[in-house]
């Protein structure tokens, strides 16, 4: 699988990720077990995880892996820290403490020592900026983090964050943000790509396949074993299954079936391709879906298709 340098940093990322955000919850131990090598026999090497992934049951399912399936230092590993349930409600919590804590919880449950990439996964409107930058500084100080970065930051957010981590002022430079894109939600164009590549933050695409609905599995009806159908991503899926969503995931089918391809391999190369993009980060639900997925790596979209799916799916229009 081809790499790519996340942002002006030395990091070298798989340009496709794996996702792991069901991984201990709805994805058990022996189907994540399939689904790792499936990757990793696909040449990928980028794991992606939170630690409020299923309560910290994600990165419990990856860190029994190390050692076993796969060496430590043969894979990049990102996690997130900052949002909890521990109230039975999301809250989001970015002070040094609870940053710091979440931290030491990921590198205790994963088993190792460091993470290569530690982003913070929201913005707190509460919590000093300059507090939440300190923390990453220390992580990485302190050796347990590599590189740094955010996730779900507006434009503004991560510019500001970007130019405080200044390493001429001994700041641990911000080398990721890491955000939603696909072809049913491009607002990353607007003003975040343009941002990354302004102050030389790399750009993680999360979701590419716009939480599943651009596979088309969702055209008929929401099949009983997919996110639609699940009560824990129901209403994660819904925003993506109006009239405009149909429109393009239709499109997107339609150019698969003309090309020889699936809507998957469509849907998810259009993302991988564009401009600023370091990796994006696929999740599924079976082996077999994620060597769907895999199956990309061997395509490219005619540039006419891709201008179809830009016009069709622009968010102006």
């Amino acid at each position: 699988m081809e790499m790519r340098t996340l942002g002006r940093t030395g990091l070298q990322l798989s340009r496709i990720g794996l996702g792991t955000m069901t991984w201990g919850r709805d994805t058990d131990e022996h189907e994540a077990a399939n689904q790792l090598r499936t990757y990793l026999d696909a040449g990928g090497s980028f794991i992606d995880t939170a630690a409020v992934y299923g309560d910290g049951d994600s990165e419990r399912v990856i860190g029994g892996f190390l050692g076993t399936l796969v060496d430590r230092n043969e894979i990049t590993i990102a996690t997130k820290a900052g949002v909890s349930f521990k109230s039975g409600e999301r809250s989001i919590n970015n002070s040094r403490a609870s940053l710091l804590g979440d931290l030491d919880g990921s590198l205790d449950r994963l088993g190792v020592d460091y993470v290569d990439l530690w982003q913070v996964h929201q913005w707190d409107p509460v919590t000093p900026l300059e507090e939440v930058l300190s923390a990453l500084d220390f992580a990485v100080s302190s050796g347990r983090v590599r590189y740094v970065g955010v996730s779900n930051f507006a434009s503004w957010q991560m510019a500001r964050a970007a130019t405080i981590q200044n390493p001429f002022f001994g700041k641990v430079a911000l080398s990721s943000v890491q955000s939603e894109y696909s072809l049913l939600n491009r607002a990353a164009e607007f003003e975040l790509l343009p941002a990354c590549k302004e102050v030389g933050t790399g750009f993680i695409a999360w979701s590419p396949l716009g939480r599943g609905v651009l596979t088309g599995k969702y055209r008929s009806g929401t099949p009983s074993d997919s996110r639609g159908a699940s009560p824990h991503f129901s209403a994660f899926v819904a925003p993506y299954m109006d009239q405009r969503a149909r429109v393009i995931v239709d499109a997107v089918s339609v150019a698969a079936e003309g090309l020889g391809y699936s809507p998957t391999e469509v849907a998810l190369s259009w993302v991988r391709d564009q401009p600023g993009v370091a990796s994006a980060i696929v999740g599924a639900r079976t082996g077999a879906q994620l060597r769907g997925a895999l199956s990309v790596e061997e395509i490219e979209i005619p540039s006419q298709v891709r201008d179809a799916l830009d016009e069709i799916s622009s968010p102006r229009s």
